[in-house]
């Protein structure tokens, strides 16, 4: 039942679908992500030749492409975590709001690197090229898990997938594996954050509900599409400053085994290539859970469109600069969507995609250490 007074939840019925939105969902995987598989195989090809060779500058070189390669696929894995309500509710045009994303990716990567540091104290790989091979398998474990989830529509985390890849390649090599950390800062929030967007989502919603009770839905309707458009803004930067940082966490990680850094500072040179690749990976779009979080969880209009996106944002800000903890974006929006879903009743919210998405939250971590662990016998079997 919708809470007492809810004007603003009688609108008219949703329009049709956009039509470039679910055009641009049902398109069959572009050939670049097909070779994707040839991609791994050539990298762990190369990573071997480096270890027999003793290249290190080369491997080294290699991890930093790998390592920005999966900071594109988060981009475009996770632009729907920023503007797929925008573009449901009609707020924005998916071009447009992919723009907007795109360059709020770039300028929220340029403002801390909180987390980068936290990232890089997950694991203590070894010295040199073995090092090296132990945080390749990593990110190459959360690229491959990226590619399945969105070729199936699914927000998984790609910060967890990153986790997950570099704690499984640890393992497998018999790395010195931070768990404190990785339960405080990874763990911890991956439970919390959800549980606290539904539930703050929802009471912001029932706020609202509450204050333009008597207004007019129309009006309401127009005035906060214009608030979406910011609420859109404000969650890509907290994209770009949450997941930017993750991947410069890595390539620190990188320089530190092979000694080119402490791990004290992160060099200008990595902030701007993470934040050129999310930036460039964003505005490539992700269509397939633009859909899946737009349209299949609930039925969006404005007002709920801005309380998720402005409820994401403020957990997003504050686990970055006071908790320094690597939270998902994807965890945090899709709950609050849930959230303000739930305001509605109960059953507004398409409780079984809702499970499907949660299967892949629970599967994220376990399966990119999984393949982390396999890539790294691969290559360390060929190039030791």
């Amino acid at each position: 039942m919708s809470p007492a007074g809810s004007t603003v939840a009688k609108e008219p019925p949703p329009g049709p679908p956009d039509p470039t939105l679910a055009e641009q969902a049902r398109r069959g995987p572009s050939r670049f992500w097909l070779l994707m598989p040839l991609g791994v195989l050539l990298v762990m090809a190369l990573g071997a030749i480096g270890l027999r060779t003793d290249a290190q500058i080369a491997v080294l070189m290699l991890v930093v492409v790998i390592a920005l390669i999966f900071d594109y696929t988060n981009g475009f894995h996770d632009a729907a975590n920023a503007i797929a309500t925008s573009v449901s509710t009609r707020a924005l045009t998916p071009r447009a709001a992919l723009l907007m994303a795109a360059v709020m990716n770039m300028v929220g990567a340029l403002l801390g690197v909180q987390v980068a540091k936290t990232v890089s104290e997950v694991i203590t790989p070894p010295t040199g090229l073995h090092g090296l091979t132990v945080v390749a398998a990593g990110v190459l474990g959360a690229i491959t898990w990226n590619l399945i989830t969105w070729y199936f529509g699914l927000p998984s985390s790609s910060s967890h997938a990153l986790i997950g890849g570099v704690v499984g390649a640890g393992l497998a090599s018999a790395s010195s594996v931070n768990w404190e950390k990785v339960v405080d800062k990874v763990a911890i929030p991956m439970v919390v954050s959800p549980v606290v967007g539904f539930f703050l989502a929802y009471a912001f919603m029932v706020a609202l509900l509450w204050i333009f009770r008597r207004a007019h839905p129309g009006r309401v309707g127009r005035r906060f599409r214009i608030a979406q458009s910011l609420s859109a803004a404000s969650m890509a930067l907290g994209h770009g400053l949450q997941d930017a940082q993750k991947t410069m966490g890595i390539i620190v990680l990188a320089l530190v085994t092979t000694g080119h850094s402490d791990g004290s500072s992160v060099p200008l040179w990595v902030i701007l290539a993470c934040a050129g690749a999310l930036s460039m990976g964003t505005y490539a779009g992700g269509w397939r859970i633009m859909r899946t979080l737009g349209r299949k969880v609930i039925e969006l209009d404005p007002p709920k469109g801005f309380a998720a996106e402005a409820t994401a944002s403020v957990i997003l800000y504050a686990a970055a600069y006071i908790w320094h903890a690597p939270i998902s974006t994807t965890h945090t929006i899709t709950s609050a969507i849930m959230g303000v879903g739930a305001t509605k009743r109960l059953s507004a919210v398409r409780w079984g995609v809702a499970g499907n998405i949660v299967v892949a939250w629970v599967l994220t971590m376990p399966a990119a250490a999984l393949v982390a662990a396999v890539v790294y016998w691969l290559v360390h079997l060929f190039g030791a």
